[in-house]
Parts: C-alpha cells; sequence; structure tokens
C-alpha cells in the first residue's frame, strides 16, 4: 500500500500535469514558494496554485477532466480540486478581496520546479502584500513577511510593494517596523527611502480623525481578519471597508465568507 506521501506526491504531480496540458497560465505559491524564498521548508496538506480570475473556471474544468472533484469554494477568491484526502487551492484573489491576481503576477513569476515539473512562482512581492494582510486569531501571516523581507528584502522592487499596498500602506509600516524589531542587525535590508516615505505620510496623518471622503466610520480592520471585527459592522455601526466603494466584495461574497467561519 503506498505511503501518504507516495499518495500526495502523485495526486500534485497529476495536478500539476493536468495545468501544464491545459495551457492556462498558473502560478504555484504557498509553502512551496516560502521554502524557494527564505529556505524554511514545512509540511503542506495542499498545493497553492494562482490563477486569473477569468481562468479560474477554466481551470476547474480541466482538474474535473481529470477525474477530480472540484468546487468554486468561495466565488470571490477561491476553488478547490480533490482526489480523496489531497486538494489543490485554485486561488485568484484574497480572503479579503484585496490581493487579486493580475497580468503582473505573471509578468513578474519566477520560473523552478516543484517535483520535477517546470512552473513559475510567485513573485515575492505580491507574496508579502498577500500575507501582509492575514491576522486573523488562528492565523497571522507577519512571521512569513518578516522572513521574505529578511531573505528577499535587499532585491524587492519597492516601488512595485507600495503601489501594491497602495492606501493601506499603514500594513505594510507596521511590519517593517516589526521586521526591525525582530532583527535589529538587519534593518539596513529596508531601503531608507521606504522607511522615510512611509513615516513621513505617518506623521502627515497624525492627528487627523480621517482620510479625505472618509465619514469616520469605516473599518478596515476586516480586511485583516474576518471575524474579530465582526462587532464593529454588525453592532457598532462601522462600515465594512471590504464593500464599495473602496473594497471589492459584495455582500453575498462577506455573507459566504463569514458563514465559513468555523465555531461561529
Amino acid at each position: 500500500m503506498p505511503s501518504p506521501a507516495t499518495v500526495a506526491c502523485s495526486f500534485y504531480l497529476a495536478a500539476l500535469h493536468s495545468l501544464r496540458r491545459s495551457g492556462i497560465d498558473f502560478l504555484v505559491g504557498g509553502a512551496y514558494a516560502l521554502e524557494r524564498y527564505t529556505g524554511i521548508s514545512r509540511d503542506t496538506k495542499d498545493l497553492d496554485v494562482f490563477v486569473r480570475p477569468e481562468d479560474c473556471e477554466r481551470v476547474l474544468a480541466a482538474f474535473a477532466e481529470s477525474g477530480f472533484d472540484t468546487e468554486l469554494t468561495f466565488p470571490h477568491w477561491l476553488g478547490k480540486a480533490r482526489a480523496g484526502s489531497e486538494m489543490v487551492d485554485v486561488i485568484f484573489s484574497s480572503g479579503n478581496g484585496c490581493a487579486r491576481v493580475d497580468d503582473e503576477w505573471f509578468q513578474h513569476g519566477v520560473a523552478d520546479e516543484v517535483m520535477g515539473v517546470p512552473v513559475r512562482l510567485i513573485p515575492v512581492e505580491e507574496m508579502i502584500w498577500s500575507k501582509g494582510l492575514i491576522m486573523e486569531r488562528e492565523r497571522f501571516d507577519g512571521a512569513d513577511v518578516i522572513h521574505l523581507l529578511r531573505a528577499r528584502g535587499a532585491r524587492l522592487d519597492w516601488s512595485r510593494v507600495l503601489r501594491r499596498f497602495g492606501s493601506r500602506w499603514r500594513v505594510l509600516l507596521s511590519h517593517l517596523i516589526l521586521f526591525g524589531f525582530v532583527y535589529p542587525g538587519h534593518r539596513d535590508v529596508i531601503p531608507t527611502g521606504v522607511m522615510r516615505e512611509l513615516t513621513a505620510r505617518l506623521e502627515r496623518e497624525t492627528g487627523t480623525a480621517a482620510i479625505d471622503g472618509d465619514d469616520g466610520r469605516a473599518c478596515h480592520g476586516t480586511l485583516l481578519s474576518r471575524q474579530q471585527y465582526l462587532v464593529d459592522v454588525d453592532h457598532w455601526g462601522y462600515r465594512d471597508a471590504r464593500l464599495g466603494p473602496e473594497g471589492t466584495m459584495t455582500e453575498a461574497d462577506v455573507a459566504i465568507w463569514t458563514a465559513a467561519i468555523e465555531g461561529r
């Protein structure tokens, strides 16, 4: 009887070959990309592939043709393909709707191999962007961000990182401050110009009640955690920043994403 590791490896290989046969662009992320960029190896229970939003259904159809069970688990960001207990996550955005996969992910993808199969990995800059906004009670990706900064900070396209975080630059600044705390001997990895730019923004906004166009009732905490700031929007009258005009999710997206919280 094959070992669980052998079964998992066979499944992942079948999934990767299915994707390559389909001819649809995809990138590999998750634990494989993290190990490639940082050297940190961790057990993974699935394979994370990233695709453009308009390609998700075609990717799921390709997996279905290969005999996998498929589903569009969350219509705003995630599908899945399964065979027994093994699984592929088909990711085209993020749970908060912020880190939507676009052409730039593919323009800057990094050539590599996974189990001998030629693939491209998600770029470090986009990995930092998507992980930087994950601050759940049960999952905080800040350590991954800091390890990515340690390993790749000196070579990052910082202009793209700043653009990706955009108006959410305070989240980026918080990670950079923590990086300097965790690795005081490596603070020079973060360009001085980046820190000066972000701290200057902070100085300009210090003491202001709200940014231009904000009525002061927005809660951006829901972009960091789908559970921990529900009290703000459900009971305290704050506006959920995942919704328009600043957000990308619909009320139906939010409802489905919230209903999936375990133990709620």
